[in-house]
Formats: structure tokens, sequence, C-alpha cells
């Protein structure tokens, strides 16, 4: 029957041909159809047909479509091929190398390099809590950098970060230099950095009195008022024999009458006028000290006349007290003396107006 009919075994060939062709395809990096014309398969790309272009706007439009304000479109995409190594375009490699030459890159920060792991006075809470600090100026610290004998009190800050830099380059090793960038960055209101420069400069030198009162000072500005004085009075304590100590009594005596220790705080005071005569501010605090009343010895006073307005009623009532027992004594034994003597009268027949008489001036 198949003999007779040689179309179908032609049918069935290519049936299972066209079956191995797609199987193939699918493992393929190639495209591949069936040409009828010449009876054979060939490879997509040999040839372009309508249904070709037609798939290529379908993909096109799958991913280059943009919706805007909810409607969609087809946007084109322009590649343009260019030898990055051309000398002649204009985007070649070393233009580009040029340009990226010509752009200026960031400047330095002037820091005390990496943050150091731990120091003993981490436990602190204004230092451990370093990272949330709000940025605080302080212009006041300019003074430091100031030259003996300059008529001018202006800093200029740009040539103050070149000596800085200078100085970090030559002794990185140094306290004093690490102290000096933290005063720097007081100047320009970052906290953090100081406190790091700070933290850097006491793992060189722990005991450093000048370190421990600037890290008190901006404590103190922060309003960690226990810290401040944890610290002032270990400056203090570290203190050699031929150092002045006038700024950390004057440090403790605004931190004390931060407290409210307006005692104490005049104490220290008056010890930073002794070491340094003339410090205006401390002659201000204490003068503004003098004209405030002390708050203890108000209280003490209050209670001093709460107890002597009591006592005075307590006298009172108590006398107000005796006086009505004694009235109503002298109320009640007169009648009892009358009625016993008017009853003694009768029976004795004696008038009991002349007895009273006679007790009277016998009294």
């Amino acid at each position: 029957m198949t003999c007779d009919m040689p179309c179908m075994s032609y049918m069935a060939l290519y049936i299972i041909s066209m079956h191995i062709v797609n199987t193939n395809s699918r493992s393929s990096n190639h495209h591949w159809r069936l040409n009828q014309d010449d009876g054979k398969v060939v490879q997509a790309r040999e040839e372009s047909t309508e249904t070709e272009t037609e798939d290529e706007d379908l993909m096109n439009i799958l991913t280059n479509k943009v919706i805007l304000n909810g409607e969609w479109k087809v946007e084109k995409k322009n590649i343009h091929k260019t030898s990055c190594f051309s000398k002649n375009h204009p985007d070649s490699f070393e233009d580009r190398k040029n340009s990226m030459s010509s752009i200026q890159k960031p400047p330095k920060i002037l820091s005390c390099g990496k943050p150091v792991n731990s120091t003993q006075y981490d436990h602190l809470r204004g230092i451990a809590n370093r990272q949330d600090h709000a940025h605080i100026p302080e212009p006041e610290v300019a003074m430091i950098f100031r030259k003996k004998g300059s008529r001018t009190s202006e800093i200029d800050l740009n040539d103050l970060e070149q000596k800085l830099w200078k100085a970090k380059k030559e002794r990185p090793k140094s306290a004093q230099v690490h102290n000096q960038i933290g005063n720097f960055w007081r100047i320009k209101g970052n906290t953090q950095l100081s406190i790091e420069c700070f933290r850097k400069a006491l793992t060189l030198s722990s005991q450093n009195s000048d370190v421990l009162l600037n890290l008190a000072r901006v404590l103190f500005n922060l309003q960690y008022l226990d810290d401040a004085i944890y610290l002032t009075r270990r400056s203090l304590l570290m203190q050699t024999a031929d150092q002045n100590s006038w700024l950390q009594h004057f440090t403790l005596g605004e931190i004390l009458k931060a407290y409210g220790h307006f005692q104490e705080a005049s104490l220290h005071f008056r010890q930073a006028l002794e070491l340094n005569p003339g410090f205006q501010p401390a002659q201000a605090n204490l003068r503004e000290m003098e004209g405030t009343p002390n708050p203890s010895v108000t209280q003490y006073t209050l209670f001093i006349i709460l107890f002597l307005v009591l006592g005075v009623l307590f006298g009172v009532i108590t006398s107000i007290e005796a006086n009505f027992d004694s009235c109503n004594e002298t109320v009640k034994a007169p009648r009892h003396f009358s009625r016993a003597m008017a009853m003694r009268s009768i029976k004795l027949r004696i008038d009991p107006s002349r007895f009273i008489r006679l007790r009277k001036l016998n009294c």
C-alpha cells in the first residue's frame, strides 16, 4: 500500500525532519526556518522577510515601551558604535583622559586619621554619644592660635589649616598636634571630628591636661555637665607644678554656676583671678553671682520664718486655752462657795454677806 502511495512516505519523512529541526533549534544559538520555494531549512539571518520585521517591531514595543500620564509610547534608542581609541574622534580616550584630569578632586579633610578603638574615657556619656552631637561653633577658641603681640584678633583659618597639615605630616605621633587639630574643628563647629582628635591625642598621652580640659569644654557646651566636671577635675589633677591652672579653675566655676552651686563656683572664680589677675570673664561672673541671692540661703530663711510663725501661733493658742480654763474656774468657785456658806449661815443664823466681807478683808 505504501509503495502505491509514495507521497505518504515523503510526508512522514518531512514531519520527522521538522520535529528534529524544531527540537535542535531550542538549544541552538541560531534561528532556523523553512524555505518553501527551495524546499530546505535555512538560517533566518540569510534573508529578511515581512514576518521578521513584524517580530522585531513587537520586541521593540515590549522592550522600549514608556508609560507617561497613563499613555504608552515606544522610545527609540540610538546606539552609536564608536571606537574609544580613535584619535580623530572627539570622544577619544585621550580627550576623555584630559577632561577627567581637568575636573578638580574634592579636597581632603584635615582629620586625625582613623578613629581609635577605645580610650579610658569612653565610658562618659558625652563621648559615647559623639555620633549624635549637634555642630556648635566656638569662635572664641581662635584666640588660642593668636600670636603674642599681634595687633589684630582675626585668624586666617585657611592659613591655619595649611600649618596644621604641615605639622601633622612632620609629627604624626604628636599628641599636641592632634590637640590643635581638635581645637581647629571646635572653631569650625564639627563636634564629632574634634572629639575624635582629642581621643586620638589621649591615646598618645592619656595624662595630658590640655587635651582633657579641651574635651571638657566641648562637653560643657553640649550640656554634659557631669562629664565636664569629671574631665576638668582630672585635668587640674594632672597639672604640673610649673603650669598655671587658672583656666581649669575658671572652667570649674562656669560649670558649677550652671549647676546652681554659686558658693563653690565663686571660690573657683576667685582662685582663677588670683592666678590670672584682671581676667574680665571671671570678674563678670563674680559680680553676677553677688547680685543673685543664694537659693540655699533663701530656703533656710523661709524655713526659719515658717517655724517662728508656727511657734507664735502655738503660744497664742495655748495662752487662750489657759485663760479660758482659768475663767471657768473663777466663775464656778464663787457659786460653790456661796452655796455652802449659805447653808452654813442658815444653820448658825449668821448673815452670809457679812461673812463674805470678813473673808475678803482677811485675804
